[in-house]
């Protein structure tokens, strides 16, 4: 009789997402939807309760590592891989509507882009996007992941990535996760450094981008590109 009843709910469960969306869904239930391709003999509505109360709410879930969501929750390893990979299919998801190898060509589009790039990264991470000569997109490389300052950014780094995916420009971008837009010191520090040694081989830096969540902040835009 269990099993039956659940069947049931979960059936009206994604008659309405197929009717409706998720859009009208509440967190725990756009939850309890997923954990039904995972747990499929389970009551997954408290479960999903209970996952997201652990984790404070489902964004915060879903950034956590699969071993923390696992331990914590008590699910299985399967189920906290499915979770955890959210974030970065969202990634993929933002990333693949720019297509192949698409055109950079002003500070909006560079901030745009960055946003998609760095989508859900709970820590911080520093990439140069490469640019050909028609500023379409080569490649974004990420070439450090932790706090920036002016010793874990090395310019000959940058410098060889840049000569690497053969860049006639660059637009930098980090992520302040949770955090502000507005540069920090060691960023504009950082920035200087990178200028000057991309300029000693003719490669510009087209731009700067910080992003926090779906907000982002452009050197270029604020006058801060200056050797």
């Amino acid at each position: 009789m269990s099993r039956n009843v659940h069947a049931g709910h979960r059936q009206r469960v994604k008659a309405r997402y197929l009717s409706e969306g998720l859009d009208a869904f509440e967190d725990h239930q756009v939850l309890e939807l997923l954990l039904f391709y995972s747990v499929p003999r389970r009551d997954t509505n408290e479960l999903a309760h209970r996952m997201i109360k652990e984790f404070g709410s489902l964004a915060g879930l879903f950034e956590a590592d699969a071993k923390d969501i696992s331990r914590r929750c008590g699910v299985s390893e399967h189920t906290a891989i499915l979770i955890s990979l959210i974030p970065s299919l969202s990634r993929r998801y933002f990333l693949g509507k720019w297509g192949e190898k698409p055109v950079i060509n002003s500070s909006s589009k560079a901030g745009e882009y960055a946003v998609s790039l760095l989508a859900g990264r709970i820590y911080e991470v520093f990439y140069v996007i490469c640019l050909d000569t028609q500023n379409r997109v080569n490649y974004a490389d990420m070439v450090h992941e932790g706090t920036i300052n002016e010793a874990a950014i090395y310019p000959r780094l940058i410098v060889e990535t840049a000569l690497r995916h053969q860049a006639s420009s660059v637009i930098l971008a980090h992520n302040h996760p949770g955090g502000s837009v507005r540069p920090s010191v060691a960023d504009i520090n950082v920035t200087n450094k990178i200028l000057v040694a991309l300029e000693s081989i003719s490669i510009k830096v087209l731009d700067h981008i910080i992003v926090a969540g779906d907000r982002y902040t452009s050197f270029a835009e604020r006058g801060l590109l200056t050797s």
